[in-house]
């Protein structure tokens, strides 16, 4: 991957791991948790993940209304409309040619169901090219709309009135529309072959392991999901009636479904060769949320797991009497507590110690329920976030470290 920012032709962006000493990793580096957990997949399974992500961001206008700077859709036409790419051709082309020119592969670019959302979907790689794929991606989208006077957001829901303190402006949405995610499609290969998708009869089309490894994720997905949606609006985002994951169960066209298995073109019709996750958005570090599925996954190789019924079409699934997924961080977070040993063996207690810390502090200051309205909740972030004057109340039991490298104090 040529590590040039495209859009900066005279830097270079490198993403790097945090260590406490020069080849003594930090415990509680992201890239370091995932290169454990990749790990312990290969050595006891001999399997390696590979992933490909779908990126939905929203490229919003700025108009001046009633003296008032408000944020606006760049285009208002249907979902893959041809007419949405003639209001953001320029962006567009340029978003394309610089990840061409960083060797990052693009398989589909297309309008989404938002006013003035896209969705770009990567190439479907070994799991930690692609994450970095992903990251260098969403660094060009922001990029190339910055240059062309226009804004990209992967915010996981927009709504009417949304302070956009979070997108870097002090300014206005007007719209409310569907939310963006960063759904994630993942398989398993062995030398080199799919062996996620059945080689011979099978009921759902999936191997033995395909079929354990994603029983693990849909058992394990309450907990998963305190690493893979970690902001109060990612739960805003994941309604039922909203094309998302808010029953715990699988299918195949099922859209309400968190988990759904897929067959790219070529593929025969009773195989699949992958499955999707929905509960991904950009507000989770993609290293955390893919080393939780990965862990949850293993745990369902280990106990040879079978997934239940799936549940397909489009109708009210709550009517299956299907659980929900968890609807907040303190669910999550809850589901999580009741797991703690699954996710320890790799990553630290400290390390896990923490991210549970930093999902109450989170909690705390976005409220605890949807009993506030979403522009109650997106004040209250930017009264406690954006206040440089502000003394931060961080939880008492989010511990406070020192910087081995710099003589700085910081919080976890």
């Amino acid at each position: 991957m040529d590590l040039t920012v495209a859009t900066e032709k005279q830097q270079d962006m490198v993403l790097a791991d945090m260590c406490i000493e020069p080849g003594k990793p930090w415990e509680y580096c992201p890239r370091e948790v995932f290169r454990r957990v990749t790990k312990l997949l290969k050595d006891e399974f001999d399997l390696v993940l590979n992933v490909g992500f779908e990126i939905e961001f929203y490229v919003l206008k700025g108009v001046i209304r009633n003296g008032k700077e408000e944020w606006l859709p760049i285009d208002k036409t249907s979902y893959c409309s041809t007419s949405a790419f003639d209001a953001a051709s320029s962006i567009l082309e340029d978003i394309l040619t610089y990840l061409q020119t960083m060797n990052i592969t693009v398989e589909q670019l297309h309008a989404e169901t938002g006013k003035g959302q896209f969705e770009v979907v990567l190439g479907y790689t070994e799991a930690g090219t692609a994450v970095v794929s992903l990251i260098y991606a969403r660094e060009v989208i922001k990029s190339v709309a910055r240059q062309h006077g226009l804004m990209a957001t992967f915010v996981p829901k927009l709504v009417a009135d949304l302070p956009t303190a979070l997108l870097g402006r002090d300014v206005m949405y007007a719209e409310d529309e569907d939310g963006s995610g960063s759904h994630v499609h993942i398989s398993l290969s062995r030398n080199g072959e799919n062996v996620f998708m059945a080689s011979g009869e099978s009921k759902y089309g999936m191997s033995k392991i395909g079929e354990s490894f994603m029983a693990g994720v849909l058992n394990h997905l309450p907990s998963v999901i305190a690493f893979t949606l970690t902001h109060p609006l990612s739960f805003e985002h994941m309604l039922p009636k909203t094309r998302n994951a808010a029953y715990l169960c699988w299918g195949t066209e099922n859209t309400e479904a968190p988990l759904r298995t897929a067959s790219p073109p070529g593929i025969a019709d009773d195989r699949v060769s992958r499955f999707e996750i929905k509960a991904f958005d950009a507000c989770t570090n993609p290293y955390m949320g893919l080393s939780s599925i990965i862990i949850a996954g293993i745990d369902g190789l280990r106990k040879d797991s079978s997934l239940p019924e799936p549940v397909e079409g489009d109708s009210d699934v709550s009517g299956e009497n299907l659980r929900s997924v968890p609807d907040s961080i303190s669910d999550s977070l809850a589901a999580l507590a009741a797991e703690d040993t699954l996710f320890t063996e790799v990553i630290s207690e400290n390390c896990l110690h923490n991210i549970k810390a930093i999902r109450k502090c989170n909690q705390e200051v976005m409220g605890s329920s949807r009993g506030n309205s979403l522009l109650q909740k997106c004040e209250m972030e930017i009264k406690n976030y954006c206040d440089p004057q502000r003394d931060y109340n961080f939880p008492n039991d989010m511990e406070v470290y020192k910087d081995p490298m710099k003589d700085i104090i910081f919080k976890f």
